[in-house]
């Protein structure tokens, strides 16, 4: 799993050793370039209803204040299997101050079947500094997917920070391959509780919900209540 870390870390970095190396020219830094690496969840989820999983959420951007290469990517391990692998390769521009608008592709490459899909979305800060995400995916067959997903940090101290967040996916049609019904197909919560040692590295606690359907198994939602301990860290 740590090698989607690596391929996306050196994706990433590399525009910002050019961005370093502009610095050091006169007349050459009128529009920087920079770059940001963010492990947002890494993570040992405990209990529930199946076997401990390993779960990692991780992002990263490099660009210029308006335009910028966004990479997203997200999953789990499951008994040396690999779920839910989401991985977005983004276009960014800032349409406001606060949001930008976000284009390009989703592919869901895991153990199951291949899925890739047209993403079109919005990033950005609501008011009360609500991190928001909302991105409408165009797939095969005419399917079409819709995440919505909040987050926010609530600061206990200067360095103990708690963290809420909701993610909520719906898709248009059903798709036998990947069992994954029409409808509401899953609502994701978290609350985390992390100690930042230094402001790029933190370990955390928490407690995480997860409610989804599955194709042909059930018309209610399974729900899965974990605990889980992970790190946070961000370049």
């Amino acid at each position: 799993m740590m090698r989607y870390y690596i391929v996306a870390a050196m994706v990433l970095l590399f525009p910002g050793f050019a961005a370093r190396a502009a610095d050091q020219m006169p007349g050459m830094n009128d529009d920087p370039i920079f770059t940001h690496v963010l492990v947002d969840q890494l993570e040992e989820q405990i209990g529930g209803n199946d076997q401990p999983q390993l779960h990692y959420e991780a992002q990263g951007w490099s660009g210029t204040d308006e335009n910028k290469l966004w990479i997203k990517s997200q999953g789990t391990m499951t008994a040396g299997q690999f779920n839910d692998g989401q991985h977005e390769f983004l276009y960014d521009h800032a349409i406001t101050p606060f949001f930008d608008l976000q284009a390009g592709l989703r592919a869901d490459w895991d153990h199951g079947v291949a899925r890739q899909w047209a993403a079109i979305g919005v990033q950005g800060l609501v008011p009360y500094f609500f991190d928001t995400e909302a991105t409408v995916y165009v797939g095969e067959n005419g399917r079409v997917a819709f995440r919505t997903r909040e987050s926010t940090d609530w600061l206990m101290t200067n360095r103990l920070i708690l963290t809420p967040e909701v993610e909520a996916d719906f898709t248009s049609k059903s798709d036998q391959s990947r069992q994954t019904p029409a409808g509401f197909t899953s609502l994701d919560a978290g609350l985390r509780l992390r100690y930042e040692v230094v402001r790029e590295f933190a370990p955390y606690i928490g407690v995480t919900y997860h409610a989804g359907r599955i194709l042909g198994v059930s018309t209610e939602p399974a729900h899965d209540l974990r605990f889980t301990v992970g790190i946070r860290a961000w370049y």
